[in-house]
């Protein structure tokens, strides 16, 4: 067979290719239009021709090559055109899937809208860190270490050689300690954040629970914006027909100090098993700050006063949605978690 005869019969294999997988489209392109291919051999082969047919030649190689790789382009149009044919199209009329959707924690709810709150009235929110020094936790905040108020909080100390009065925090007015030592008033935050006690868990307590904390310092702080403070938080956590009343307490990081009650919205102040039939809920405990604490972290007390104020939000969250068990928010139980997924 002459070389004449070859490219007609190479022309008539490469348009008689049948290709049903990538894996054969791409043995034809190696075969044919490769680098190392039928066609490129052909081309070394022209010094074999007579002169006189060179010309002829190479006109026939070049015409078979654009063949080639015009009937190579075909072939892969064809075989995505099959792939995208078996790719099965969801059927659009059926009904949706019922599936389950995750919903926020009620902490979290609670948490967020007690921040909203009080981001309205100019407080900013600050964190601090879980795992506390004495200092901080206690010493600052007109704690020392002989002080009986310590034996107020079970506290979870850490064993560390290089401190060993690591703990992991009991308030988070630890991170309040931490701002008035860093930062000139005024000043005005509160710090959302989880503490730590060592108590017995049961359906009323838990070792583990969430606080806010809010503190104001500035000139001229009273107790009567406390108090107005509290009042706003009140009714908008509440209601506006909320009311609050103040009794006398103790904290030794405040002086004077105060437990905080809410009128009950739960049976309108009527007395109801919630409010143990006074018609009042205790939710927080606040005070002004002492001018120990102010002066232990460099604020001149002749000059600023302020108050203090922490919010249980696990308690508030009973009362907001009549949990009767503090445990149920820890358990990460489904059937209790999905009762809130349409809440935003």
């Amino acid at each position: 067979m002459n070389i004449f005869d070859k490219i007609e019969d190479m022309r008539g294999a490469i348009q008689a290719a049948q290709i049903e997988t990538a894996d054969q489209l791409e043995q034809f392109r190696i075969k044919y239009i490769g680098s190392k291919g039928e066609i490129k051999t052909l081309f070394k082969q022209i010094k074999e021709v007579p002169n006189e047919r060179k010309r002829e030649f190479g006109q026939l190689v070049n015409a078979l090559k654009q063949s080639a790789e015009t009937r190579f382009q075909s072939l892969k149009d064809s075989l995505e055109t099959v792939a995208e044919s078996k790719v099965e199209v969801p059927d659009l009329s059926l009904p949706i899937s019922d599936e389950r959707l995750g919903s926020r924690h009620p902490i979290s709810i609670v948490r967020d809208q007690m921040v909203d709150i009080f981001k309205r009235i100019g407080f900013v929110t600050v964190e601090g860190p879980e795992i506390e020094n004495d200092w901080f936790n206690f010493t600052a905040l007109n704690t020392p270490a002989d002080h009986p108020a310590r034996d107020m909080q079970d506290t979870f100390y850490i064993s560390k050689k290089e401190d060993p009065a690591m703990l992991l925090r009991t308030h988070t007015s630890a991170a309040q300690a931490r701002i008035m030592q860093t930062q000139k008033p005024p000043i005005r935050i509160i710090v959302p954040g989880r503490v730590f006690r060592n108590e017995t868990i049961s359906a009323r307590a838990h070792c583990q629970f969430h606080q806010v904390e809010g503190l104001y310092i500035a000139e001229n702080v009273s107790f009567a914006d406390l108090k107005q403070t509290l009042l706003y938080f009140a009714r908008e956590m509440y209601g506006e027909k909320s009311r609050i009343q103040l009794r006398p307490s103790y904290f030794p990081f405040t002086e004077p100090s105060a437990e905080m009650d809410v009128s009950c919205f739960i049976c309108d102040s009527k007395g109801c098993a919630v409010c143990k039939h006074t018609g009042w809920v205790e939710i927080l405990g606040c005070g002004m700050v002492d001018p120990a604490v102010l002066e232990a972290c460099g604020i001149d007390s002749e000059k600023y006063t302020g108050f203090a104020f922490g919010i249980g939000i696990e308690r508030t969250a009973m009362l907001k949605y009549k949990v009767n068990d503090l445990r149920l928010f820890f358990e990460n139980d489904v059937r209790f978690l999905k009762q809130f997924q349409s809440v935003v």
